[in-house]
């Protein structure tokens, strides 16, 4: 094998890296607790999207539940920010700050 095919070989890994990711990116995945009470949504890469609050099933009031959604929403979309930081650092760090096609960074 050539470099040139090899070279082609990496490019056609790489797009089908982008392509996975962008369509992870588009899938919603629902998890669910307190017999649906609580619903999160993340999305394939782990995301956190929304989540919903079902009011009657926690005896609290609609806008209660909306306050707390929002809350919970600021609150865990900050967590995933600060992790992905910490994992981009890491990732650098460990590749010596080469950006490695794929890895996300």
């Amino acid at each position: 094998m050539n470099i040139m095919q090899i070279m082609k070989q990496a490019q056609n890994v790489q797009a089908k890296l982008k392509a996975s990711q962008e369509e992870l990116a588009k899938m919603e995945i629902t998890g669910e607790a307190a017999g649906g009470a609580v619903k999160v949504v993340c999305d394939g890469q782990g995301k956190f999207k929304s989540i919903k609050l079902d009011a009657s099933a926690l005896s609290i009031s609609t806008d209660t539940a909306e306050e707390l959604e929002d809350v919970i929403t600021v609150a865990i979309n900050q967590a995933s920010d600060k992790a992905t930081k910490e994992m981009e650092a890491k990732m650098k760090q460990a590749t010596g700050g080469l950006n490695i096609p794929g890895l996300g960074f």
